[in-house]
């Protein structure tokens, strides 16, 4: 039984709520690294990377290869790339909307007669 489109997108979304995850995929986004510089780069305990590699490599949103003795990482598609892209473009804006509130909310609080 198949399962309804969105549903896998909420459990792709779901996969991606991990800010461990999403450094590694903003890491991988030039290309292929080696786990050690992963590791080097995320400043996490090995076991806890190698726990959210398994689980984006599950997903199928990362593969893995040997590359001699070092264990490589890449994304599995470029348009990951992108969407961690246009989720920085969505934060950006939803940032800037909050802080035009901010400055508007100030702004009213500000005009209005105290007392």
């Amino acid at each position: 039984m198949s399962v309804p489109l969105y549903q896998a997108k909420a459990e792709l979304f779901r996969t991606l709520g991990h800010p461990v995850r999403i450094r590694v995929l903003e890491l991988l986004q030039d290309g292929p690294r080696p786990v050690r510089d992963l590791l080097d780069d995320i400043e996490v305990e090995a076991s806890n990377l190698s726990q959210q590699l398994a689980v984006l490599r599950r997903a199928g949103i990362v593969t893995s290869y040997r590359d001699g003795s070092l264990v490589m990482y890449a994304l599995s598609t470029p348009d990951l790339a992108e969407l961690l892209a246009v989720g920085r473009r969505i934060l950006g804006s939803v940032l800037s909307d909050r802080d035009g509130l901010l400055v508007e909310l100030r702004a009213h609080t500000q005009s209005e007669p105290s007392g």
